[in-house]
This record gives structure tokens, C-alpha cells and sequence, in this order.
């Protein structure tokens, strides 16, 4: 089997004619077996399935766009590179509803940070191919998003955000735009917040499982 992105799946435990997916998208610097460190705790429903982002930036690590730095230390996104991995995983999306018994109406993205950032863009550009999204640590960018978005109908669309008051690489003011945005397109959404850095608590783990379940 030939598919765009290189993946870990777990097979759901409980099978249907057609299980839910589960897509988990790691942040910048990371690779597949990050998120995938607990699959075995999603709901046994889903296959869980851990994309890895096609850019390698050595010693197992890879990304989904690149991030570069100014002389004065100005972090700034690839934008071209982004809309490359958005229309990627949108594809790769196509491509496991192709070769597994997935029903396309009932797939959610799981994304932390640069996966997170991801997540957004394309389920916002593309809510016929996701009804559910899980954004740790991340925020919305809109210059990555399909430019004709606002056109699209969210109406099957649920988002849960979540992120650190202290987080130390996405600064919580970003995280907090994300709310108002979503309701802005009437997108129906929660946004938590966890007193951590860039990571994923305990607390956190649980709520946006239970989210999951609920929905």
C-alpha cells in the first residue's frame, strides 16, 4: 500500500462496517511516534492513525513546514510549504478512507502544535473531509487556509482547543484569538485552558477523550 505520508496505525478494537479515523498530526521537530505514544487509550472504536510530516530535518525529527528566523530573532511560518502539507494530509485523508472500511463522515484530526496549527487549515478549507478536530497547543492561521474558506459550510463541524497558560513556544494570546474566530464562522467549539507549558497534561488528556466520546 502506497500512500502519501509515511504512518503508525492502530486498527480499531471494535470493528464496524465503517470505524471513525482518528488522524494525529505531531508539531515541528517531532515524527509519528509521539502522538502515537497513546493510541492504545483512545476510544476502541477508531483507528488511530499517526502521520509523519514530509520534511526531514535529520535525527528523526520532521515537520510539516518550516519555520525560519530573521536577524532579530523574528520567528516566521513557510506559508507555501504549509498550504503543500494542508493539501497533502487532505489527500492522504482521501487516500485511507480509500484503502480502509473508514466512514468519511465521522473523521477527526488530532494535531498538537505545528499539527494543531495544520489541523485548523484544513479543516476549516476542507469541512466536507472533517467533522471533529482536537488542536493542542496551536492557534488559527488564517494565510493558510483556502482562500475562498468562509464560503464552506461548518455546519457538521466541532473543534476543541486547548492550551498552556505558560506555554513557552506559542504564546497563550494567540491560543485565546481562537474562540472568538471560531465563532465568528459559527463553528461550535470549547477552548480550555491548562496550567503547563507546550505539552499535554493529564487533565488535558482526559477532557478532550471525553470530548471525543461525547461527540
Amino acid at each position: 500500500m502506497n500512500l502519501s505520508l509515511e504512518f503508525l496505525i492502530r486498527e480499531p478494537k471494535i470493528k464496524l462496517d465503517k470505524n471513525p479515523l482518528l488522524l494525529l498530526l505531531h508539531g515541528y521537530g517531532s515524527n509519528e511516534a509521539d502522538l502515537f505514544s497513546f493510541a492504545s487509550e483512545l476510544p476502541e472504536e477508531y483507528y488511530v492513525i499517526s502521520a509523519r510530516a514530509p520534511y526531514d530535518l535529520q535525527y528523526g525529527s520532521y515537520a510539516w513546514y518550516a519555520i525560519n528566523f530573521d536577524a532579530n530573532e523574528n520567528k516566521f511560518s513557510d506559508h507555501e510549504q504549509a498550504k503543500l502539507s494542508r493539501d497533502l494530509i487532505a489527500k492522504f485523508i482521501e487516500e485511507l478512507i480509500a484503502n480502509y472500511p473508514i466512514d468519511k463522515n465521522n473523521v477527526s484530526l488530532l494535531g498538537f502544535s505545528q499539527g494543531a496549527i495544520l489541523s485548523y487549515a484544513i479543516a476549516l478549507s476542507h469541512p466536507e473531509k472533517v467533522q471533529k478536530v482536537i488542536a493542542l497547543s496551536g492557534y488559527v492561521s488564517e494565510p493558510i487556509f483556502e482562500e475562498n474558506y468562509k464560503n464552506n459550510d461548518f455546519s457538521n463541524l466541532k473543534v476543541f482547543a486547548a492550551h498552556g497558560t505558560v506555554d513557552q513556544v506559542i504564546p497563550i494570546e494567540w491560543a485565546r484569538k481562537t474562540k472568538p474566530f471560531l465563532n465568528s464562522l459559527s463553528v461550535e467549539s470549547v477552548y480550555n485552558e491548562y496550567p503547563i507549558g507546550h505539552g499535554v497534561s493529564p487533565q488535558e488528556f482526559s477532557d478532550f477523550k471525553n470530548w471525543l466520546i461525547q461527540h
